[in-house]
């Protein structure tokens, strides 16, 4: 479960709010979009949930880790419980696809063994079975993006978020992506697309939570972009 209650965040170099008040609640197992405009306080939010930041005040709990009270220590277990997709898919280029996504279990501490059977069955899962040995520069932009996806899967995470994951990839490409992480989320994985992509958002019936100006300015059910900006 992910909540945040009465979440403020202050950038004191500026002592510009970023967030003001957020209040949301996603449950184990849903499928979420975070949409706003540039500016509105999305990145700030994937930030206090990834642990990159804490808040200035307010509750921010994940997966049953209290983020505001966590110790740095206790950080890389947290993070085992998260898979992050970026937009730009920030793969190591002198690594096969299979390295790629076996070194993100290597840096937990998996063993040989573990990483033996699960790489084949999260590469297996995004289509990318039979090109494990080729390299990032060898694949199409659409098979970086499922190889990062492979990545932030591989740990078996509670919660996955996808940052902008379709920024770089045409319509199509973008479709399949989202279908893929459908895919995921059906599988019990909780699922937060963050995005600012109206088309992508109208082609699935999903819940939408918008966010403008640090502050929450809608949350429903509808399964389309309901906020619009000016």
């Amino acid at each position: 479960m992910l909540q945040m209650s009465e979440v403020h965040k202050v950038y004191e170099n500026t002592g510009s709010e970023a967030l003001n008040g957020v209040d949301i609640t996603i449950n184990d197992g849903e499928f979420v979009f975070l949409v706003g405009p540039s500016g509105s306080g999305k990145t700030t939010m994937i930030k206090l949930l990834t642990g990159e930041l804490r808040a200035t005040s307010g509750m921010v709990m994940v997966n049953g880790f209290d983020l505001q009270a966590i110790k740095r220590r206790n950080l890389p277990k947290y993070r085992r419980t998260l898979g992050v997709v970026f937009q730009d898919f920030r793969l190591i280029d002198k690594m096969t696809v299979y390295e790629n996504v076996a070194f993100a279990m290597r840096v937990v501490g998996a063993k040989k063994k573990e990483i033996a059977e699960r790489v084949p069955f999260v590469l297996n899962l995004v289509g990318l079975e039979e090109k494990e040995h080729r390299y990032p520069r060898e694949l199409s932009g659409g098979e970086q993006q499922r190889v990062s996806i492979a990545r932030a899967l591989v740990n078996n995470p509670s919660l996955i978020i996808a940052d902008e994951p379709t920024g770089n990839l045409d319509p199509a490409r973008s479709l399949d992506l989202m279908l893929l992480l459908e895919k995921i989320n059906a599988l019990g994985t909780t699922v937060l697309v963050v995005t600012h992509e109206k088309e992508l958002v109208n082609a699935f019936s999903k819940r939408v939570i918008a966010i403008d100006g640090g502050k929450i300015v809608g949350d429903g059910m509808d399964g389309y972009y309901a906020y619009e900006t000016e």
